[in-house]
């Protein structure tokens, strides 16, 4: 008996889902961001990925986390994605504004009551949900409206209205890749999300000056989040979601988290450094 209890045991371990792992190139960037997470006094999930190359890194990139207001890019994107097929237009009144106006007040401005408008056009949670599972995304959970979830008694360890930090990246990574999007309407998305008036202390903060970012905050009690793109200075664009909950310092781990990882991405792919003239120069040159 004790030798089929082993057995068992062994055959369902074998049958765990695989652990998403960072890429071997990034070991050292893995170990830098486990530090940050480990020194701060909140709970951290990071995922990030070059969506030229394909490598990737990640912290607790399979934990759940709410998204709070992160999950208005998928509000948006689904939107847009009706539009493209003829369904809906950006012109379209509901509510008495526009579907424009509407998406600009919810990604610019974080707006909770336009993000519920939209919902609420496209079926609600569940018709979001739907367009969620229908992109193949999972681990990205659509639960309650804006203004049921600030309603309800919180619980940042809730999984209704979460994602990982790596199902999030996925979300993003379609959307660049124009999986879900046409170009026209990935255009309108990223131009919206460059505009985001929120969170300057978090993604942006200590990225160096004029570096592109298209991004959208989350904030709720307790908890502070930002997902987006960062584009670095080869060109490359990084696909980035930082989820923290609990603790005191959580703009701040943001902030330090972006910065480490474009320095990270960017040393991955700089040129080689020969001779001292090199091994001196910085990126940005003079």
């Amino acid at each position: 008996m004790r030798l089929i209890a082993v057995f068992l045991g062994l055959l369902a371990l074998g049958f765990q889902p695989a652990q998403a792992a960072s890429s071997p190139n990034l070991t050292s960037l893995e170990q830098q961001l486990r530090s940050l997470a480990g020194s701060a006094s909140s709970n951290v999930g990071i995922a990030a990925l070059d969506l030229t190359t394909g490598e990737t890194v990640d912290i607790n990139g399979d934990v759940a986390f709410p998204m709070a207001s992160t999950v208005k890019v998928a509000v948006a994107a689904a939107y847009l994605n009706q539009v493209d097929h003829g369904r809906r237009s950006l012109d379209d009144r509901i509510s008495g504004a526009s579907a424009r106006s509407l998406m600009e007040r919810m990604l610019i401005h974080s707006d909770n009551r336009a993000t519920d408008i939209l919902m609420k056009d496209l079926g609600g949670p569940s018709g979001l949900q739907e367009w969620v599972s229908w992109q193949g995304l999972t681990d990205f959970r659509v639960d309650r409206t804006i203004a049921r979830l600030l309603s309800d008694r919180r619980d940042l360890w809730d999984i209704r209205d979460s994602s990982t930090p790596n199902a999030m990246v996925e979300l993003l990574r379609k959307i660049d890749k124009g999986s879900v999007l046409k170009p026209e309407s990935r255009s309108y998305l990223l131009g919206l999300m460059a505009r985001c008036a929120t969170g300057k202390n978090r993604m942006k903060a200590l990225l160096p000056w004029g570096t592109p970012v298209e991004h959208k905050t989350g904030t709720l009690t307790g908890y502070t989040s930002d997902v987006g793109f960062i584009t670095l200075p080869n060109g490359h664009r990084v696909a980035v979601a930082m989820f923290a909950r609990g603790g005191t310092d959580r703009p701040r781990t943001i902030a330090t988290v972006a910065r480490a990882i474009y320095d990270g991405f960017t040393r991955l792919f700089a040129w080689p450094s020969f001779g001292s003239i090199a091994a001196h120069s910085t990126p940005g040159g003079q």
